[in-house]
């Protein structure tokens, strides 16, 4: 586990294998955050790497397994083999692209969510493609986005990757949301709705899957990657 130094107090990020969709290779990331219990919640877990899990368990024991959304799936059945006491949340559409991976709670359900007094939560609405749901760490101020926002670093692409990165909009700093991906979002409404109530969150941090993190000053970068969507709504 490479970055295993830490983000924060208690946040850890993990380093995972690089995937491909629809062939364009991504980095890829794990979080860890150690809850009040002791217990670790585990947001989209990756492919287990060599020592991984020799690592995660140094940490403390394993509470709660996170699908952010219905892509994120690799990792989820061997964390759950590696530790079948972990409670596995799935985001609302998981089961729909994946009916045999088991969850234990869907996220946004009625049902009572135990880790949300330490880490609140928001389904992006909007989209008919994505599912994600975005997560606020309260104690640390970390925004956890998972595909809504990408930052892949310039400094490892290719040069043809690099090209086909910053034309899709999600190249270094001024990364954001991809540009296919917007074209998904056919209710406007409902995205600023959902864009206005992150925003309200007291976030310093951003967190993400596939990319570069932010410690502090993240609110800023996060309202430029969403100025696709218009000006945020003033405050009451």
């Amino acid at each position: 586990m490479r970055d295993d130094s830490g983000f924060a107090e208690d946040v850890w990020l993990l380093p995972g294998s690089d995937v491909r969709m629809y062939g364009i290779p991504f980095t890829n990331r794990s979080t860890i955050i150690r809850l009040k219990s002791g217990g670790l919640w585990v947001h989209s877990p990756g492919v287990p790497t060599d020592g991984l899990f020799e690592a995660v368990d140094a940490l403390g024991p394993v509470e709660y397994l996170i699908a952010p959304n219905k892509i994120h799936s690799l990792g989820i059945e061997p964390w759950k083999t590696r530790y079948p006491k972990a409670a596995v949340w799935l985001s609302p559409e998981f089961n729909k692209r994946h009916p045999t991976i088991k969850g234990d709670g869907i996220i946004g359900t009625d049902a009572p969510i135990p880790w949300q007094d330490e880490i609140d939560f928001h389904i992006f609405k909007g989209s008919s493609f994505l599912d994600e749901v975005i997560f606020f760490h309260k104690a640390s101020r970390s925004l956890l986005v998972t595909d809504l926002i990408q930052k892949h670093d310039p400094e490892v692409q290719s040069w043809f990757w690099w090209c086909v990165k910053k034309l899709v909009g999600v190249l270094g700093k001024e990364g954001g949301t991809a540009r296919d991906l917007r074209k998904t979002f056919r209710d406007k409404s409902a995205a600023r709705q959902s864009r206005d109530q992150i925003m309200s969150w007291d976030f310093d941090n951003l967190i993400i899957c596939h990319g570069q993190c932010l410690r502090g000053g993240a609110k800023a970068s996060v309202q430029d990657a969403f100025a696709w969507l218009g000006p945020t709504a003033s405050p009451a």
